[in-house]
């Protein structure tokens, strides 16, 4: 088999929010921007890497969800604990002032962890942890 990342998908709750937080507080370009019934997706991605997306998609979108389900989504994005992403750059230091200096919620700061890496984390507008690594 020849599989690649093409792209994840991230639940946004203010697709304004979660856009100027991908594209102008991480640097990724927006590709794509679609709405449909009130609700928007929109594909962004670093633009070193052309193949491969994040989906701010709606939560909302979901099929098949019940209410009683809907609100639990709501209530894990809320505390952080529904979706993440782990990303790398070549300088966790530079990219963590970077990213505080721009206003995400810091969760962690650069950290030299047990297990052999350094990392820092932040939450996005709806909630979501990313955790950037030192490449």
């Amino acid at each position: 088999m020849d599989l690649a990342i093409h792209s994840v998908m991230i639940p946004q709750t203010d697709p304004d929010a979660a856009t100027a937080f991908y594209r102008d507080t991480l640097g990724f370009e927006v590709r794509n921007d679609v709405g449909y019934q009130g609700m928007r997706w929109i594909t962004v991605g670093p633009p070193a890497q052309p193949d491969t997306s994040i989906v701010l998609y709606p939560p909302q979108a979901t099929p098949g969800l019940t209410e009683a389900e809907r609100t639990m989504i709501a209530e894990m994005m809320a505390k952080g604990t529904f979706a993440s992403i782990n990303m790398a750059t070549a300088n966790v230091d530079a990219t963590f002032d970077a990213v505080q200096a721009a206003g995400a919620e810091v969760v962690q700061e650069p950290t030299d962890q047990p297990y052999g890496i350094r990392d820092c984390a932040f939450r996005d507008p709806s909630g979501n942890l990313i955790r950037i690594q030192q490449a």
